[in-house]
């Protein structure tokens, strides 16, 4: 362990954090060892990092110092911000800042940035075919992970921006999954007409990320859009009657349906789909499942991943 170069990983107990600390550790013959950074190093999620040999550190996002202890002496640093759980994109911008001048103050080698589309540059504020959140946002966790890309293209860190994709664990963890409409019927429910939707396992996201730090300075300054499959709502509904053993429908919606439901960060999700449906061309294209399954062998589909998942909807 001694000989082990460090990568430090931020919300080490969530959905990639934690997919890049299993990758890491189960890759015993391999160069890295993980340094799971967490608020809570007492929970079950941390201490099953523990069980697998890596490193539990506390820190906060909101306090610069204690990221800057986490960091020290680590080779790597994934980087990665929680909006849903606090609904403020200031918030995610700051705490954004806070891990590149940290990453750059303890002399890090390389830093992966998890980020998204600044939207704001397809759709100006002053476009009202969306409407603006929060006064200066399209779609607010977008965003303000795009807003803050430059704080680590300018720390002078050697960085990977990383663009992820829409996480089928939402269909768990979100609510998005199969529910029983006023018919009777199970449906999926997105505002995305025809269009496709860029997918991917959580964990998959982590996988991508070990490679990428695996491969030296090969994905150093650039950026990276990743998938595991670009599915149509359509699609996926099908898929899930597949697997489930059910009929499932796909429900197409409009944004500003979407946008009036009753759930907090309904309105910036309503944004979301729409900007993917509006600009799915760029959106899907720049998601390269080829290149993605390169970086990760191991790739899920969707069907893959619902086979593996199926037992946690109670439909």
């Amino acid at each position: 362990m001694e000989n082990k170069k460090i990568i430090a990983v931020v919300g080490a107990t969530g959905a990639q954090g934690g997919g890049l600390v299993r990758a890491i550790m189960k890759d015993s013959q391999g160069p890295y060892t993980a340094r799971a950074i967490t608020r809570d190093v007492g929970s079950d999620k941390s201490k099953e990092l523990e069980k697998l040999g890596a490193e539990v550190v506390k820190a906060d996002l909101d306090d610069k110092q204690s990221l800057r202890e986490a960091f020290k002496g680590a080779y790597g640093v994934y980087c990665v911000t929680f909006f849903w759980e606090h609904l403020s994109p200031e918030e995610e911008i700051r705490h954004a800042k806070n891990m590149a001048d940290a990453a750059k103050e303890a002399g890090v080698k390389h830093v992966i940035w998890s980020t998204l589309e600044d939207t704001r540059k397809w759709i100006p504020l002053n476009n009202d075919s969306m409407p603006t959140l929060m006064e200066k946002y399209k779609v607010p966790h977008f965003d303000a992970k795009g807003e803050s890309d430059h704080f680590f293209i300018e720390s002078g860190v050697p960085y990977t921006l990383l663009f992820t994709s829409f996480y089928w664990d939402n269909f768990i963890n979100f609510g998005m999954g199969p529910q029983k409409g006023e018919d009777g019927e199970l449906a999926i429910t997105f505002p995305m007409d025809n269009k496709e939707l860029p997918g991917i396992a959580a964990e998959d996201i982590g996988k991508v990320a070990y490679s990428i730090f695996k491969a030296g300075k090969t994905y150093q300054n650039k950026m990276i859009a990743i998938a595991g499959e670009h599915l149509t709502g359509q699609k996926m509904a099908d898929q899930f009657t597949e697997t489930l053993g059910k009929k499932v429908k796909y429900n197409a919606i409009p944004a500003e349906v979407y946008r009036h439901f009753d759930f907090p960060g309904a309105d910036d999700l309503g944004n979301m789909f729409q900007f993917n449906a509006e600009h799915d061309d760029y959106f899907c294209q720049i998601r390269d499942i080829g290149k993605t399954r390169s970086l990760n062998p191991e790739l899920l589909s969707f069907k893959q991943w619902l086979e593996q998942n199926k037992q946690k909807f109670m439909v």
